[in-house]
């Protein structure tokens, strides 16, 4: 089976570290899925190319121009989704948020996301714990336990960089390639017994019981 692996890069630039971490993240998650008999398909949203669909559709009530809705479906449709901002005054950038802004609320609910961000210093690196974490969570996605996290040093320098990659792709793929259930998975179960087993009324638990 072939899973839908969606990267969002938020960088300015044009190249930029952001989009290096996020090739590398798409790269190892494809080879861990593979890893698990199955196949990858990824594929990029480049949010700069977007800047001016989003400002058009921020000032125009949320109506998507086409490409940004293209985009919009990509992201919802996917399997799975790579999320990689650089981090300006502390937090993600405008533009990823901005991007966000424009998604359903409920389009990420039971995603599974890898998180990634990129700065000059490590000093940053909790904006994927204090901004990113709680954003996914909102959405209701189901994220990775390892973030990723580079500074300007981790690239091309001694740095467990490549390591953090190999394991949040491949925490990600095992995600992916895993039978979806969580939330959904009551209406993919029997509508008595549900996923967990039949359920008992909780009157028939109280049964014979006198309260002492």
């Amino acid at each position: 089976m072939t899973r839908s692996i969606v990267v969002i890069s938020a960088g300015l630039s044009q190249p930029s570290s952001t989009r290096l971490l996020a090739d590398q993240l798409a790269a190892a998650t494809s080879s861990a899925v593979s890893g698990r008999g199955e196949s990858a398909d990824i594929e990029f949203v480049e949010l700069r190319e977007l800047a001016v669909e989003m400002a058009e559709s921020m000032v125009s009530g949320g109506r998507p121009t086409p490409a940004l809705s293209v985009a919009q479906r990509t992201v919802t449709a996917a399997d799975g989704l790579i999320a990689v901002t650089p981090v300006f005054s502390a937090s993600y950038s405008g533009l990823f948020k901005t991007f966000v802004d424009l998604l359903d609320k409920d389009s990420l609910t039971g995603t599974p996301v890898l998180m990634a961000a990129t700065a000059g210093t490590p000093r940053h690196s909790l904006v994927l714990e204090h901004a990113m974490r709680p954003l996914f969570a909102y959405l209701r996605a189901i994220v990775v336990p390892t973030a990723v996290f580079a500074a300007t040093e981790d690239f091309g320098g001694e740095s467990d960089l490549d390591s953090r990659v190999h394991r949040a792709a491949g925490e990600l793929a095992g995600l992916v390639v895993a039978e979806r259930t969580g939330v959904a998975g009551f209406a993919q179960g029997d509508e008595e017994a549900g996923p967990l087993g039949p359920i008992t009324d909780f009157s028939e638990l109280l049964r014979g019981h006198d309260g002492g």
